[in-house]
């Protein structure tokens, strides 16, 4: 890939995905394959005037070893300097961005309710620190294409030829493929807020998801509480751009509110196993009953994860003609194939859509009905005949969705 265009990216992502000022530090999350983007990215933090910027590398090769040799009891343990470290991001609250190049069947062959476990496991010794800095610092994720996931998304294609191939498709849907990445984003980001606003005027009391293949799904909003796209501010002020790319307008439902079944319109990779062919059935905003072609012990760990894991955290709405759609490549990772369709969330809600929410609690957040939980999964249900329907406060009904794609 051209390296101008890959330097305009990394200041896509720095500009405006972290929005980093002067001063701040940088933690770059990314695999070890990823070494020479983290450093163009890492340059460019500097450039921009970052104090330090930090790199936490992980090997998808190094934990299929651990997770296929190592003791669950071992594994789930969390070490001095990742309790330290993760103590120095919430007292700290460095910029955080996560260059994603994962290897969609890193963890293939292994034992996904082992793995999901381990990870279930040190999410809940670490979720009191993440939970402290929630909507207190800047974070953003971005594709980096590597050659594993590279020829999974092209199989007919093989290393260097994969790995431009997905490049391209990186700088598409980040609409960054003409170098001018920035201004194109500034744009993008403003017709997402015409959609939000849109949405907030209606007032919706309720959402209701019908599709051919078998979807029936009616979801209950709190009142008050936010559609949001693009952007989002901290209580500070500061604009950031948590997810390059992005197509995604979205809410926190209200807890306990979910009836009926949804069916999922793409794979969901999960802790590097693939669970293909599912539904999900809700009843009192619990998820009560899920089947899947594979993968169907997965899913289910994805409900055990705490008290909140089995109820919905986010009701996505992306048009089935985005760009990411556009491309007919399922990608096996969330970041992309969520912004390809409409979307809903298994577990943590967003408590930033809360109006003022920086003058409540936690608990109080809660009260309201937004979901609490250690734990967030995005699968994708968004069809080319999906139709959604709100219902305002005053019992009008609006078609929001109409095959698939906005009704206004």
């Amino acid at each position: 890939m051209e390296s101008g265009l890959l330097k305009a990216y990394a200041e896509l992502i720095v500009e405006s995905g972290i929005s980093l000022r002067k001063g701040q530090d940088v933690i770059i999350r990314t695999t070890a394959e990823c070494e020479e983007m983290a450093a163009l990215v890492s340059e460019v933090c500097y450039q921009r005037g970052a104090r330090r910027v930090t790199v936490s590398f992980s090997s998808p090769l190094v934990d299929r070893a651990s997770y296929a040799y190592g003791s669950e009891e071992g594994l789930s343990l969390v070490l001095p300097q990742e309790d330290a470290f993760e103590k120095y991001q919430t007292d700290s609250l460095p910029c955080l961005i996560w260059l994603d190049g994962d290897d969609p069947d890193a963890f293939q062959g292994l034992d996904g309710g082992k793995i999901a476990r381990i990870r279930q496991n040190k999410r809940k010794a670490l979720y009191h620190y993440r939970k402290e800095r929630d909507n207190k610092y800047q974070w953003c994720i971005a594709g980096v294409a590597t050659r594993k996931w590279a020829e999974k998304v092209f199989p007919e294609l093989h290393g260097a030829e994969a790995v431009e191939a997905l490049w391209k498709l990186i700088l598409f849907t980040a609409r960054a493929d003409d170098g001018n990445g920035i201004a194109n984003w500034k744009e993008h980001d403003a017709d997402l807020k015409h959609r939000a606003a849109w949405l907030n005027s209606l007032h919706l009391k309720k959402l209701h998801y019908e599709a051919n293949n078998g979807t029936n799904l009616t979801v209950g909003l709190i009142p008050g509480v936010l559609f949001e796209g693009g952007g989002e501010s901290l209580v500070d002020g500061t604009y950031f751009q948590p997810n390059i790319p992005s197509e995604e307008v979205f809410t926190s439902p209200k807890k306990g509110e979910a009836e009926g079944i949804v069916y999922s319109a793409k794979p969901l990779s999960y802790n590097g196993v693939l669970i293909e062919n599912f539904s999900v059935r809700f009843h009192e905003g619990k998820a009560v009953e899920v089947h899947a072609e594979k993968g169907e012990e997965t899913l289910r760990s994805i409900l055990s994860i705490d008290e909140g894991s089995a109820y919905l955290g986010e009701c996505a709405l992306v048009p089935f003609e985005s760009p990411i759609n556009q491309t007919g490549k399922l990608f096996f990772n969330t970041l992309y194939d969520e912004n390809a369709a409409c979307h809903l969330a298994l577990g943590m809600g967003f408590t930033m859509l809360y109006p003022h929410y920086e003058h409540y609690s936690a608990e109080e957040l809660k009260a309201f009905g937004i979901n609490d939980s250690s734990s967030h999964v995005d699968f994708m249900i968004g069809t080319r005949d999906l139709k959604i329907v709100g219902t305002k406060e005053d019992g009008e009904e609006v078609p929001l969705f109409v095959n698939g794609s906005w009704g206004n």
